[in-house]
């Protein structure tokens, strides 16, 4: 008979339950490289992505926590994106809320079809977004979260994510055009 994916990871989560260096390390080189990604996409620094890395895979590998209502990856990301977010706020994320956005700022118009940029520009241009921008594009672009579920992540209401998604991809999208990467 042949394994899933999901019954596979199962069962090397319950070995290193048991103590099974092997499984460990297999879960590891499964999830490592995603994870930095998903950090990296969040904290946009190399040396922070690292250390949210190994913290979170320290904290995983406790399992104590893991009950298997949810899979390993996804509660391994879940860790990630959680230990990302603490890093910036320690680092100071100032969160716009939307009681603070004036009303006379007005919204440019950008035809985003016309738009051909290459994949590195598009990097870069996120990486020069301040944090909380960029961490809210990240969540709901790269990862799939839904602005509730940011805003749960972020402590802040689906409506100030509503906002910031669409103010940081409108400074996105300007930063491109003027090419200012």
């Amino acid at each position: 008979m042949e394994l899933t994916a999901s019954v596979y990871y199962d069962e090397l989560v319950a070995r290193c339950k048991q103590g099974d260096a092997l499984s460990y390390e297999r879960l590891y080189k499964q999830y490592a490289k995603a994870m930095f990604n998903t950090s990296l996409r969040i904290v946009n620094n190399v040396a922070d992505a690292e250390d949210v890395l190994q913290e979170s895979f320290v904290a995983a590998f406790k399992l104590d926590r893991f009950d298997y209502s949810s899979t390993f990856g996804a509660w391994i990301k879940r860790i990630v994106i959680n230990k990302s977010i603490d890093l910036l706020r320690r680092k100071k994320l100032q969160v716009i809320h939307i009681d603070e956005i004036p009303n006379d700022i007005t919204e440019e118009i950008i035809d985003e079809e016309n738009l051909q940029l290459k994949v590195e520009e598009i990097k870069k241009a996120m990486g020069i977004l301040p944090d909380g921008y960029r961490t809210v594009l990240s969540l709901s672009l790269f990862e799939g979260y839904d602005y509730e579920e940011i805003g749960e992540i972020l402590n802040i209401t689906g409506s100030t994510v509503r906002t910031q998604y669409h103010r940081a991809k409108q400074k996105l999208l300007h930063t491109l055009q003027k090419g200012g990467v």
